[in-house]
């Protein structure tokens, strides 16, 4: 074990740290660790171990323990999606989510290449209006002024906003982000009514002779409102290995789209706020994508809109992207006391808010919007929409993407195949090591125990990622100069 250096004249915690970490007996694992993460912002620290045996010999051909570690821990990435959050993570998650896509409108990850002579529409709805705001629409290069008769910049904070706060419906809007996830569930109900009331069959027919497949992801306006894009695809009745029939053509998917929207809608009913319709707005699009890569739309050009939506969330709207509900009380504001009373939350002095909302530094719009969700989360009859947990996102609460389950390959499927093709190159590192691996044809039984032990970097460790980040960045910059020169030149 290497002498500890007398660190008593650096000031600075990180580079203490540092330097505890380079005297340590193995700081190239320390470094390999850090570099494996790609620039992961919070990675995950766990503590634990993994082994592999063969059951029939009794050997074990594998084994780790982060016992062996330097730091006595193990980084893993956080995969978190969101960019705000983690860059790094969300170029993983967005690459997948392309993969994703456009697998369902090219084939292959096990999907037939036929798809793409299948019909296929990319779809947008949007929410309706609650009350006039602020916008910016243009023409090309011309940009026409707002109903305030000013002509807003791009990155305007107005845009987005009402005209008129004190008219606006608050209330409608966040029940409308609240429910937006089940008005997608029942217009995907609708689409197959539609479509066969409108071919002139049963359901039952339809579903014997076709099947609808789909992928959707959600994105937030500036008006703080959830709208979505998806891709609608027709099969056979067997999935994506088949054709559909002949008259299932896109003019006939557009028209069950538009019929499918109108019909679409919930009822809310609550004796603080009356009965609320949640339904569409009169702004939508079906557009039909290009089967032969020379149309507007192509399959590259959905997939990458799609993968680029994936990785956002509220934040493009001014919001803060961290949840505001105290986590002791659990937004309550009260805990149950050892003799069964309400005791007063300390944490959060019975507001059950993690940070105060007159404290937050975001526009006034989007406190209202907070504000809103977070006094119909405390209604009795909104108790199950557990709003004050998803005040910071505006009320929605659905998940950003999803699909039907023929659409095309799975997320996880991605991740098993990228953890199969790591674990193939570390085999052949072992064998030409001259280490023993396994036979393919060998059942192996793997025993591990893992535990969360924090999030997050040591002090020292934020300077090699740092690193980490900058070379990733460079060598990003080097291949898309690369690609752009390629493409100058041919």
């Amino acid at each position: 074990m290497a002498r500890s250096p007398d660190l008593r004249h650096v000031t600075s915690p990180a580079m203490r740290d540092l330097i505890e970490l380079a005297n340590l007996d193995d700081f190239d694992r320390v470094t390999e660790q850090v570099r494996n993460l790609r620039g992961c912002t919070r990675p995950v620290n766990l503590v634990g171990w993994t082994a592999t045996s063969d059951p029939a010999t009794k050997t074990v051909l594998r084994s780790y323990s982060t016992a062996d570690e330097p730091t006595g821990r193990l980084l893993t990435a956080c995969g978190n999606r969101r960019s705000s959050r983690c860059p790094a993570c969300s170029r993983i998650y967005a690459a997948d989510t392309y993969h994703l896509i456009k697998a369902g409108l090219s084939g292959g990850k096990n999907v037939a290449e036929s798809v793409r002579t299948h019909p296929r529409a990319f779809v947008t709805l949007t929410a309706p209006s609650f009350g006039p705001v602020h916008h910016r629409k243009s023409n090309g290069s011309t940009t026409r002024p707002c109903r305030c008769g000013t002509h807003h910049a791009e990155h305007d904070p107005a845009v987005g906003t009402p005209l008129n706060p004190a008219t606006y419906d608050y209330t409608g809007a966040v029940l409308w982000n609240a429910h937006a996830g089940a008005l997608w569930a029942r217009f995907t109900t609708y689409l197959r009514r539609e479509l066969a009331a409108h071919l002139g069959m049963t359901q039952k027919g339809l579903n014997a002779a076709l099947r609808v497949s789909f992928a959707k992801v959600a994105e937030y306006q500036k008006r703080g409102l959830v709208h979505f894009h998806a891709v609608i695809r027709f099969d056979g009745p067997d999935g994506h290995t088949n054709p559909p029939p002949a008259w299932a053509t896109f003019d006939a998917l557009r028209a069950a789209v538009c019929l499918a929207r109108t019909r679409a809608r919930l009822t809310v009913t609550s004796d603080a706020v009356g009965e609320r319709v949640i339904k569409w707005g009169d702004r939508f699009k079906v557009d039909q994508i290009s089967a032969l890569g020379d149309g507007e739309l192509t399959d590259q050009k959905v997939a990458g809109y799609v993968a680029k939506y994936a990785t956002k969330s509220a934040e493009g709207t001014g919001t803060v992207d961290r949840t505001l509900m105290c986590r002791p009380c659990e937004g309550r504001g009260y805990l149950h006391g050892p003799d069964g009373f309400r005791d007063l939350c300390t944490d959060c002095d019975g507001t059950g808010q993690a940070e105060p909302l007159p404290d937050l530094h975001v526009r006034q719009h989007v406190r209202q919007m907070i504000r809103t969700a977070w006094a119909l989360g405390h209604l009795p009859e909104f108790a199950d929409l557990k709003l004050w947990k998803w005040a910071h996102m505006l009320g929605f609460r659905g998940h950003f993407s999803t699909k039907s389950r023929a659409y095309s390959t799975t997320l996880g499927a991605l991740r098993d195949v990228r953890r199969a093709w790591r674990t193939a190159q570390a085999d052949r590192a072992r064998a030409l090591a001259g280490l023993s691996t396994e036979d393919e044809n060998t059942t192996l039984v793997t025993n591990s125990a893992w535990q969360y032990l924090s999030s997050g970097y040591r002090p020292g460790e934020e300077f090699l990622a740092a690193q980490t980040r900058h070379d990733v960045a460079q060598a990003r910059d080097h291949a898309e100069r690369a690609k752009t020169e390629g493409e100058i030149w041919q």
